[in-house]
């Protein structure tokens, strides 16, 4: 993976860790506003997803884009199909 594309995961995921420890810090206390810990639900989501979609987003251009001038577009195509099912 490029690394630009490994900083961005690792920075969507530091985001994600934080809003993690923001929703069990609220879960600790008495008075956790349940609309509250499901907006911070929702934020660790949306960080999640993008952190997968750079992380797919770098597989395809450092290996996809490039199989058909490897020849290996086959192995390719079945090692996309694996990873779209973790999308």
């Amino acid at each position: 993976m490029p690394e630009d594309a490994r900083y961005r995961a690792a920075r969507r995921l530091k985001i994600a860790r934080g809003h993690l420890d923001s929703i069990v810090a609220m879960l600790e206390k008495d008075d956790a506003y349940c609309v509250d810990v499901l907006r911070q639900l929702k934020a660790v989501q949306g960080a999640l997803s993008g952190a997968g979609e750079v992380v797919l987003r770098g597989h395809l251009e450092a290996h996809v884009a490039t199989a058909s001038t490897r020849g290996d577009s086959v192995e390719i195509v079945e090692e996309l199909m694996e990873a779209l099912k973790y999308t």
